[in-house]
């Protein structure tokens, strides 16, 4: 059952994508309008979805799964980290390529899909991978398009992502409830992130020679190690979990893990590559590509969970 779910959203999701697609190649909005919506969705969006996935009572049980997410995301990006270093030991692969293959768009696709598969309780869990991602995103992804040795830390805690995550604990750990009117606020954009994500994905690939898109051999490779290999590896490890019973809700939040895990390749790496004209064309063909594979892939994929 929750295959079929997933697929039908991720079909839903697809004519949004659609809709970006056709409103770009018929001129309605211009070329590079794509970057100001990324920085919307990463700077305004995805902070209220995360404040509003945290503004829920914490219960023995929440925390249960709470621990276990965090724990497995913070092992499961170390094992992404591995693979990339041995993926650029193979390939010699640029920057973004290498960024494509490790992050996936958690930040743009868990919260619309937890939501509809699994039901509004548990997109919190979808918020501790989405959290240990945000930091590695913000040191180790933004360190391999920059070349810098020595990470800003006061850059990764001014983040509005990191910031947002921060409230969102606060709020949850002392028990506070945000006022109605404000609950409301972030509330509406917080669910305008799944949309957003995959308009944008959509104006991208009409920004592209499809031709292009599926000719790049860098490209493809890096896309079968993002949805295929990784989801793969990823697998074997959730499965070895799986046979410690952790009890609790644990089967539901390794699944949101997973989910998590196996989405398309990051929208913040595109804008990444964009904003620093590192190999921006095969970033975009990675999104794409993925993204199109996906409806495939991860129900796939979580049918063999």
């Amino acid at each position: 059952m929750i295959p079929y779910l997933l697929f039908c959203k991720i079909v839903q999701l697809f004519a949004v994508m659609a809709a970006g697609f056709t409103v770009s190649k018929l001129g309605v909005v211009k070329k590079g309008d794509s970057l100001v919506l990324s920085k919307l969705a990463l700077f305004l969006l995805m902070p209220a979805a995360l404040i509003k996935a945290f503004s829920i009572e914490m219960t023995p049980e929440i925390k249960s799964g709470l621990i276990i997410a965090f724990s497995v995301s913070i092992f499961l990006h170390f094992v992404l980290l591995a693979i990339d270093w041995l993926y650029a030991k193979i390939t010699h692969a640029s920057a973004a390529e290498r960024a494509s293959v490790i992050y996936s768009n958690a930040a743009n696709l868990i919260i619309p899909i937890v939501s509809f598969v699994l039901g509004e309780e548990w997109v919190i869990y979808s918020c501790a991978f989405m959290s240990v991602q945000i930091v590695f995103l913000w040191t180790h992804c933004i360190s391999l398009f920059n070349k810098e040795s020595k990470f800003n830390i006061k850059k990764i805690l001014l983040n509005p992502n990191i910031i947002a995550v921060i409230i969102g604990t606060i709020i949850m750990v002392s028990g506070l409830k945000l006022p109605s009117i404000v609950y409301s606020f972030v509330s509406d954009l917080g669910g305008m992130v799944g949309t957003f994500g995959m308009l944008i994905a959509g104006m991208l690939m009409a920004d592209m020679e499809l031709k292009k898109v599926f000719s790049n051999l860098c490209a493809f490779r890096a896309v079968v190690a993002r949805m295929i290999v990784c989801p793969a590896i990823v697998l074997l490890i959730l499965r070895g979990i799986r046979i410690f019973d952790l009890g609790g809700n644990s089967d539901q939040v390794l699944l949101i893990v997973f989910l998590a895990c196996m989405t398309p390749t990051a929208a913040t790496v595109t804008q990444m590559s964009q904003l620093n004209h590192n190999n921006e064309e095969i970033a975009i063909s990675v999104n794409v590509v993925s993204t199109l594979l996906s409806v495939v892939t991860m129900p796939l994929f979580v049918a063999l969970y």
